[in-house]
């Protein structure tokens, strides 16, 4: 069973427990610092190709399906309402990777109500987002798991020093695999995904990039940065490449954004 199919069978089992609260409060000065590092980023990385899931906002009435929609752009003036997660997630990126908006696949692929589709989120900017552009629709999953609940999934001891590339022969869908050590002694792998596998979905997913990120403490980020679905649910074509490239998972995820306060 692939990932995708993995995490929304997850989040389905954890259905109705009460939503985790991610209201993480960011300082001005490492906000400010972040754009700066990002724009200079993005200039300096012009010719990287701007480019999927655990689930929606942590509760509210809304519909689960459709939660909020924000683009790249400042963040908001002390007079302002506090930024929804998806227009902080959108203030890290680049403009260009289009309109993002907070959704729940679980909600627009298995009609869940919102009460089945809460989850319990451990990072503040766990979420899935839907990317618009020109016309397309791509999907980023964002998820962190801590060292029980990845042995749980997995059934066997979490090891951060695994390396997911050896693995990749054993899974023919599976290509182009990176790994890289980070001097902090974290490890960031990705690899590419074309999720050309069988399965009894209504749904058939478009390629995707898949990013994951190994900490010392056994607990793990995954973030799918995928082209998009056909089927049931679907909210638009699939996007020609992923959202996000792979400058951008490693950007995104060594950031301190995506780190749970404390």
């Amino acid at each position: 069973m692939n990932d995708v199919r993995e995490l929304l069978d997850r989040a389905a089992e954890g259905a109705g427990e009460p939503a985790f609260s991610a209201g993480a409060v960011y300082a001005k000065a490492a906000r400010i610092r972040r754009r700066r590092r990002a724009a200079a980023s993005a200039a300096v990385l012009a010719v990287v190709a701007a480019g999927a899931f655990t689930l929606p906002r942590t509760g509210g009435d809304e519909d689960p399906a459709r939660t909020s929609v924000a683009s790249a752009g400042p963040s908001a003036s002390p007079t302002d309402p506090a930024p929804d997660k998806a227009e902080r997630l959108a203030a890290l990126l680049p403009a260009d990777v289009g309109e993002i908006e907070e959704v729940s696949l679980l909600a627009l692929i298995k009609n869940a109500t919102p009460e089945q589709a809460r989850t319990d989120y451990l990072g503040p900017l766990d979420g899935q987002y839907a990317f618009r552009k020109d016309g397309g629709v791509g999907y980023l999953l964002l998820t962190l798991m801590d060292r029980e609940a990845l042995e749980r999934k997995t059934g066997r001891p979490a090891d951060p020093a695994e390396d997911l590339c050896a693995r990749i022969g054993q899974e023919p869908a599976r290509t182009d695999c990176v790994r890289e050590v980070l001097p902090d002694g974290r490890t960031l792998t990705t690899w590419r995904d074309s999720m050309d596998v069988e399965g009894d979905d209504s749904v058939r997913w478009g390629p995707e990039l898949v990013g994951r990120l190994a900490q010392p403490d056994g607990s793990q980020f995954l973030v799918r940065s995928s082209t998009g679905f056909e089927g049931t649910g679907t909210q638009g074509p699939l996007l020609p490449e992923p959202p996000l490239s792979r400058q951008q998972i490693k950007e995104l995820l060594t950031g301190p954004e995506v780190l749970p306060k404390g």
